[in-house]
């Protein structure tokens, strides 16, 4: 799996608190499944529920939550868009130790995707994909449909 080493390294990177230390964030998968639908190949989906904890944490929860909505923007994009899943895919929990710090702890409802396969020798290969990327890249942040007659904008978010 390489989802929680991933998410693991973006945090570290971009929670200022944990840059100093690193060793305040836990990682763990939790309720870990594999589906695997016995096609001609062995391709398999690995689902679990991923565990961040951070310890003696005196930041503000917003300087966590927004690096790892934007990771999942990217990694795992229908925890933010799918409603059903939206609705329990990122669970969060919080013990005040004291005016200034919490443990915290997030849980995320991911999945990864492994496709096996042959290359031209024969030999197994197993590859993990990355997640289909929104399309919405494509548009001009200057169109204003209003002239198509549809009365909205499009705007791109500051």
């Amino acid at each position: 799996m390489n989802k929680p080493e991933n998410l693991r390294a973006h945090l570290l990177a971009t929670v200022s608190e944990l840059k100093h230390n690193p060793d305040r964030l836990l990682i763990f998968i939790d309720n870990g499944k594999i589906r695997c639908t016995a096609a001609h190949t062995f391709s398999f989906e690995y689902c679990f529920d991923l565990q961040v904890i951070l310890t003696d944490f005196a930041g503000h929860p917003d300087s966590v939550m927004l690096p790892t909505l934007g990771w999942l923007s990217v990694h795992q994009s229908e925890l933010l868009e799918n409603l059903s899943k939206a609705s329990d895919g990122i669970q969060f929990e919080a013990d005040i130790l004291d005016n200034s710090k919490v443990d915290m702890s997030l849980t995320l409802s991911l999945t990864e995707r492994v496709v096996v396969g042959k290359d031209d020798q024969g030999n197994t290969t197993i590859c993990h994909p990355g997640e289909p990327q929104r399309a919405a890249d494509f548009l001009d942040p200057n169109w204003i449909p209003d002239a198509q007659g549809t009365g909205s904008e499009w705007v791109l978010p500051k």
